[in-house]
């Protein structure tokens, strides 16, 4: 087995060598900005079936930025960038409700499988790796706020809504199972609902899918009673904590919640926008049953505590929700004009 007796977090640290799966994502793209501007390096993966070409088109020819349009079961790939790659931050996943309740194998292969791979290359190249989980895992729970040592409680097999959530548990558990057994360095990040610019409410992403029907005017839907609550958290935020997890000592081994307290109901949310971009577009309610499939079972709440990540970086969003819905519109106002240029 080939390997590289170094640790992984060894280069200078003003020049520290990233590979990020899943790299011409949402949050993939924000957070190469970031590490290049820090001036790093930075190789990007990603085949682009959720992601998009125009989100990393500014990096291209960038020093120090590398891209490949391909995916992570491709072997020799990863294999060649995980060999020169200090830090693996994993992000690649299948994503969105109306993808995931529509593409159930898809889901738990892309999940499962291309966390294996990850962890394989990151174990030949002995590369510290950053897993991308989701609050979802905590499923059904309770007990609010969610902390990472609490029990989980997931819905029948039957309903492949939950196949999502368990595809990302099984990550977590193979992640660590890397850090008993081999010693490799690993974190999982448990990210609560991450919004802002350059998401794409294609899969049912609900803050760009509720922006873009109110600067059109179209109706505002909302899923259920609408009191279903969440905490979204500004992808630039977010992206600060990965960087921080990313080579903090003290995170390895550790799931980490990455999110914000500031909790709103989705019907709530509706309202906001409206008012915030003076919309008159009519808010609709409709059935689960009718938005996805009979039975669909969803989380009420979704509240992260997040005591560990602030002891371990004084890391506190800093984002507020109106800023990023302003941020969210811009960004659909730029691609729209774009697209008819």
């Amino acid at each position: 087995m080939a390997s590289k007796k170094r640790s992984s977090v060894s280069t200078p640290p003003s020049r520290r060598r990233y590979l990020i799966t899943g790299g011409a994502g949402f949050i993939g793209s924000h957070l190469t900005r970031l590490l290049l501007d820090e001036g790093h390096q930075v190789a990007a993966i990603d085949n682009l079936s959720t992601g998009r070409l125009e989100n990393v088109a500014p990096f291209i020819g960038r020093p120090g930025y590398q891209f490949s349009r391909t995916s992570i079961t491709s072997e020799v790939v990863l294999d060649r960038l995980a060999a020169e790659a200090d830090i693996i931050i994993h992000l690649a996943a299948a994503v969105g409700v109306e993808r995931i309740i529509d593409h159930p194998v898809e889901t738990i292969e892309t999940n499962v499988m291309g966390t294996e791979l990850v962890l394989q290359a990151a174990l030949r190249y002995n590369c510290r790796v950053l897993i991308a989980s989701t609050s979802e895992v905590y499923g059904k729970g309770a007990k609010i706020p969610f902390a990472e040592e609490d029990d989980v409680l997931l819905g029948p097999t039957c309903r492949n809504r939950w196949g999502y959530a368990a595809s990302k548990m099984v990550d977590e558990f193979l992640g660590f199972a890397y850090v008993q057994e081999y010693g490799l360095p690993v974190v999982v990040m448990r990210f609560f609902n991450t919004v802002g610019p350059r998401q794409s409410g294609q899969y049912g992403m609900v803050v760009p899918r509720f922006v873009e029907c109110a600067l059109q005017g179209k109706p505002i839907s909302v899923y259920g009673d609408g009191l279903q609550s969440r905490c979204f958290c500004d992808v630039r935020d977010v992206v600060r904590a990965v960087a921080g997890l990313a080579i903090h000592p003290d995170a390895v081994g550790l799931v980490v919640n990455v999110g914000s307290h500031a909790e709103i109901s989705i019907a709530g949310l509706a309202e906001r926008v409206k008012k915030l971009l003076k919309s008159n577009s009519p808010i609709r309610y409709i059935p689960y049953d009718q938005a996805y499939a009979p039975g669909f079972e969803d989380m009420q709440r979704r509240v992260p505590d997040t005591t560990r990540i602030e002891n371990l970086l004084k890391w506190k969003p800093r984002i507020k929700l109106d800023e990023t819905l302003l941020a969210v519109r811009d960004d659909i106002r730029l691609r729209q004009k774009q697209e008819k240029s």
